[in-house]
């Protein structure tokens, strides 16, 4: 008889089960759920979010600025430099991609273009970000006392546009 029964997965009583999608609600943004994907340490999820944003929008410097960041993250530090240089070619006023590539050419060694590209975003942001000062402050110091001062390449700051920093850390 226990086949006779109704039984099964039904949604009567005081089940609980996971909601439906609203086909009709609007989607979050692409870009800022990549950035809060990059916030959170899901590089690989950013990058899926950037990409899916700019299917839908185009690519422009934002979504290079993510992808270059979130790729920055996983420590691909070329594809990184590549897409920031693709960024600040697009759209060469923006502060805080010039010293998102200052970071990336940090990280690679090459500490005179990275003291340069800090000098342009500070100039850029007319002083304002003190991410951005402190990534001149410490690149400088490297450049002047490479060999008596060891600065420690964690404490450099990626810098969203909008609102919010992403610190760098090393992931050993």
């Amino acid at each position: 008889m226990a086949a006779c029964s109704p039984g099964g997965f039904s949604a009567a009583g005081d089940q609980v089960y996971a909601p439906g999608v609203n086909q009709r609600a609007t989607a979050e943004d692409g870009i800022e759920v990549g950035h809060r994907l990059i916030n959170a340490g899901q590089f690989e999820l950013a990058i899926k979010a950037f990409n899916r944003a700019a299917l839908e929008d185009g690519i422009d410097v934002e979504i290079l600025s993510g992808l270059g960041s979130a790729n920055l993250g996983l420590g691909r530090l070329g594809q990184a430099e590549s897409l920031l240089r693709k960024a600040v070619t697009v759209d060469s006023k923006v502060p805080e991609v010039w010293n998102n590539l200052g970071v990336v050419l940090m990280e690679r060694g090459k500490t005179n273009e990275a003291e340069q590209i800090f000098r342009r975003a500070y100039a850029l942001d007319n002083g304002e970000s003190d991410a951005i000062r402190d990534n001149l402050r410490l690149a400088l110091a490297k450049s002047e006392n490479s060999d008596t001062l060891d600065v420690d390449e964690a404490n450099y700051k990626l810098v969203r546009r909008g609102r919010g920093d992403y610190l760098i850390s090393d992931p050993l």
